[in-house]
Order: structure tokens, then C-alpha cells, then sequence
């Protein structure tokens, strides 16, 4: 096994570090009255705001997207995303923009905002610091049975989980939704429960979770599926350099596997360990930061990483909610 790890290590490049200074780690308190909750990278409340919308999304992740400057939360319970932009003085409340369906995860393609909704997916085009109010693509899910998990972004199309047991693509014209979603082909004879995913590049992986299994997705084929070993429901997944992550929700743990080309190799059964089920896992600029939660109480743990993909602990805050999301921004320009 260790040969094999260092061969993939050797396949991809080394000394995968960044200088976390300035970056912050981002959730949301999932409250009737939700609030962004704003962490520095030692797990220090530095900035809690109002979204203007209604929590109470659950079983899903990337509730919370980045990009540059910009930053979206969902707000299941008034159907809505909120903007927030980051300025010298942190982030400051910019948009609310009405959905389709109620939404459980947003994603920031090149030009547009992708939110993920219980029946629908749409794409909203970014206008600088704003987005278009008004959809300029919808399509209607395969299932649309409110079992939509998360939205990620691959060349020309999106992909999609519902849990219900469907991995589907939807293509992308000029950046916006166009056309129905396809079911992906090769998916394992075994699926159960395909939940969270991360994507880079045409790479797409995809936990099957009720079945202990990471897949990977590439030209809405399933390439290959790996197993999770001695942890169950990799539920949420992470990518940073050669590694990925996945949060284990029943197991209390994250661990860590090697990736490149079509191979999925598991390198730590436990990276780390967390006091109770994550619900969602983001990485960036050397961190990896996890929210889990127990009897109502959440935790945001941030992580530093180092070359090898080791994780250690940078700091932890406790949430008196059930937070949803997490995300990851660096250092402001």
C-alpha cells in the first residue's frame, strides 16, 4: 500500500502548502433568523451577520459557496440565496435573490451562480459584485423529490447528487442551464444514498454513502469506486493537491485518500477525529475545516495541512444551532 502511495504522490506534484494568514472559514447558524458566522483560521468568531432569510436546510452540502470577493448562502426556509461581499472591514450584506425551489447548495462557476434547489437547478449570471436576479436557465431534477444533496461544476455541465439514489449532469450554454438533466452512466449496481461531491477539472467524486464507496465521475461516466475501509458513510468530500477528504457522519472522523488519473487510493482511515456526524468539509489556502454536530449543537474545526496531508488541529468553536455549511476563503487581495 505504501508503494502505491507514493507512486500517485509521485504522479502529482509535491509541497502542496499555503500560508493561511488572513484566510477565514465561513458557516451558517440554520436558524430561523439565519446569521453567515464568520471564524479566522485559529476557530475565533470574528464576524456574525444577518442573512435576511430563513435557515432549516439539512441533509445536504456546499449550503455555502465562495468566490474572490463574493460569498452565497442558502436560506432554505424563505427560498431564497443571500450575497455577501468581503471588504477591509469584512463582509457586508449585498443581495438576496429569490429561487425556484427551496435551495440546499450554491456553486460559483466562471460566470454564473449555480443553486441546487429540492426540485430544480437554475444559473444566475454574475453582474461584478451582484447576480442576475432572474434565472437564465432552469431544469427540473430527475427526481425532484426533495432528496437534492449538492451541485458542483465540471467543463460545460453540472452534476448533481440526489440521495435518493441519482448521480445526473446537466449541460451548460453560454454558462447557463440548458436542456434536462442525463442520468450518469456506469453507476455502481449497489448505489445507496449518493450524497456529497467535489469536483476539479473534468474530475468529478462522488461519495455513495449507505454503501461506504467514493466514486469517480468523468464524462458523466462512472470511472472507478474505491471503499471506504473500516469507516462508514463517507458522507462530504474535499479536495486539496493530491489529497481528498472525506467526513465519515456515523464513524466521527475524516480521512484522507490519494487521487490521480482514475485511482482512488485510501492513505489514512482517520486523518482526524471530531465529536460527532460532520455534515459538511471544505479545504483552501492550507486548511481543511469541518462542521459536525450533536443534540442540536454544532462545532466548526479548522484544520492546518501540511505536504503530506496531515491535518492538525488549528482551533474549534461551538454553534448553539445546527449549522449548515462551511467554506473556505482566503486572504482578501
Amino acid at each position: 500500500m505504501k508503494h502505491s502511495i507514493l507512486a500517485l504522490l509521485a504522479f502529482v506534484s509535491a509541497g502542496y502548502a499555503v500560508t493561511p494568514s488572513g484566510t477565514l472559514v465561513v458557516t451558517s447558524s440554520n436558524t430561523a433568523q439565519n446569521q453567515l458566522l464568520v471564524y479566522d483560521s485559529s476557530g475565533n468568531l470574528v464576524q456574525s451577520l444577518p442573512t435576511q432569510g430563513q435557515g432549516g436546510v439539512s441533509g445536504n452540502a456546499g449550503g455555502i459557496a465562495a468566490k474572490d470577493n463574493l460569498l452565497a448562502v442558502v436560506n432554505f426556509g424563505s427560498q431564497s440565496v443571500t450575497l455577501f461581499q468581503r471588504g477591509t472591514s469584512g463582509f457586508q450584506f449585498n443581495q438576496l435573490v429569490g429561487t425556484v425551489s427551496q435551495p440546499v447548495s450554491v456553486a460559483f462557476g466562471t460566470d454564473h451562480l449555480y443553486i441546487l434547489g429540492t426540485t430544480t437547478v437554475e444559473s444566475h449570471r454574475l453582474l461584478g459584485t451582484s447576480v442576475a436576479n432572474s434565472p437564465d436557465g432552469v431544469a427540473p431534477l430527475l427526481l425532484a423529490d426533495g432528496s437534492a444533496a449538492q451541485a458542483g461544476v465540471l467543463p460545460n455541465e453540472l452534476i448533481i447528487t440526489e440521495k435518493n439514489n441519482v448521480i445526473e449532469t446537466v449541460g451548460l450554454l453560454s454558462g447557463a442551464v440548458g436542456g434536462s438533466p442525463t442520468l450518469v452512466q456506469n453507476i455502481p449496481a449497489n448505489v445507496n444514498a449518493p450524497f456529497g461531491l467535489t469536483t476539479r477539472g473534468d474530475a468529478a467524486y462522488v461519495t455513495i454513502a449507505h454503501a461506504d464507496e467514493i466514486s469517480l465521475v468523468r464524462r458523466d461516466t462512472v470511472l472507478t469506486t474505491t471503499g471506504s475501509g473500516t469507516q462508514h458513510s463517507p458522507c462530504w468530500l474535499a479536495l486539496a493537491g493530491p489529497f481528498l477528504f472525506s467526513s465519515n457522519s456515523p464513524s466521527h472522523t475524516i480521512s484522507r485518500f490519494v487521487v490521480a488519473g482514475q485511482q482512488i487510493v485510501q492513505d489514512e482511515a482517520v486523518a482526524a477525529s471530531l465529536t460527532g456526524s460532520p455534515t459538511d468539509i471544505a479545504s483552501g489556502a492550507g486548511l481543511v475545516a469541518v462542521i459536525d454536530g450533536s443534540g442540536g449543537v454544532s462545532r466548526v474545526s479548522v484544520f492546518t495541512m501540511n505536504d503530506a496531508g496531515e491535518l492538525t488541529l488549528q482551533g474549534a468553536a461551538t454553534i448553539a444551532s445546527a449549522a449548515n455549511g462551511v467554506a473556505v476563503v482566503p486572504a482578501a487581495n
